[in-house]
């Protein structure tokens, strides 16, 4: 088949041990795109400091991760593959690889070269774009990719219409009116990294500067479109940002968001996390950490709404995303 699809995610440890865990902590934080500081900085702080000081708590996360399959990313990620296959026909044939980690990139592409693909479509699978995320995984394709393959990329797809639709319909099945407020959450990002893309930028819950290279923007920009979507009134929802490692991230923070909301009288509170397709652990753990918190504050109710995975709503959208 002359044309291929090319699904990349962040990727996974291949094991929960301390042996699999270092290797990709090393992988990933190594990269000078998702720790952007001067090299050897970047290697000292990395490691010398943060594996070797993480490597024990990292473990025992991706330990609360782990199914009796595996790693829930690369499981959502190869069977969303043979899904999107059985749909495509003879249109492409879809591939799946890791930027860090296993399916190896290189081999992936090796393989669509042997398969005499000539047109080859990469989806990211992060909805909005970031240099830690989209262009790192970009920037490798381009360094690995056959000459004689005709390459394109799909940057980003928050404000595509089948997306928002597919994670609005997501929203849905749990009946958010039967709560007090919803939180659009999505992972942090250093401030430095995302002045440098919109220098100045001055994204808030109530002003939107929505442009292509903003990082903050287009999470506050998901948010105004699913809520659009949802019918909900501007009071009914907030925007927040999680996994931080410092407080020169962006905000508000999600689990100060959670403890302020719970003051105001939020009991029932229900999590949405649009910036992962697939459960992992930033949705999985560190939300069910947000929910022991709260409940243990007097809370009644925090619900983290299922990613999209391999459900065959984000099937069809992820479909109309790669023909458009």
């Amino acid at each position: 088949m002359s044309k291929g699809v090319l699904l990349i995610n962040v990727g996974t440890p291949e094991a929960p041990t301390k042996k699999g865990v270092r290797r990709f902590l090393f992988q990933f934080l190594n990269d000078k795109l998702v720790i952007d500081l001067p090299l050897l900085l970047r290697l000292f702080l990395v490691n010398c400091i943060i594996i070797p000081f993480r490597i024990n708590k990292s473990t025992s996360l991706y330990k609360r991760l782990w199914t009796e399959k595996g790693s829930p990313i690369l499981i959502y990620l190869e069977s969303l593959r043979d899904k999107l296959n059985a749909v495509s026909g003879e249109k492409y044939k879809v591939y799946t690889a890791m930027r860090y980690g296993k399916p190896l990139l290189k081999n992936v592409l090796s393989a669509i070269a042997n398969d005499g693909v000539k047109d080859l479509k990469v989806v990211p699978l992060y909805p909005q774009y970031a240099t830690s995320t989209t262009q790192t995984t970009i920037n490798k394709v381009s360094e690995l990719i056959d000459s004689s393959i005709n390459v394109s990329y799909v940057e980003q797809f928050y404000d595509d219409k089948a997306f928002v639709d597919a994670f609005a319909n997501r929203v849905k099945t749990y009946k958010p009116d039967e709560f007090d407020h919803i939180i659009f959450t999505y992972h942090g990002l250093p401030d430095r990294q995302i002045n440098k893309i919109h220098k100045g930028c001055s994204c808030t819950e109530l002003r939107y500067e929505a442009g292509i290279k903003c990082y903050k923007a287009s999470c506050f920009d998901t948010s105004k479109l699913l809520a659009a979507s949802l019918g909900l009134n501007s009071d009914k929802y907030t925007t927040g940002f999680q996994s931080r490692l410092s407080k020169n991230w962006a905000t508000p923070f999600t689990d100060e968001l959670i403890s302020r909301k719970l003051d105001e009288g939020c009991k029932r509170i229900l999590i949405v996390s649009p910036s992962f397709v697939a459960d992992c652990l930033e949705t999985i753990v560190e939300i069910d950490d947000y929910r022991q918190e709260f409940l243990s504050k007097g809370g009644e109710k925090l619900a983290l709404v299922e990613s999209l995975n391999d459900s065959d709503i984000w099937v069809k959208a992820l479909n109309e995303i790669i023909c458009s």
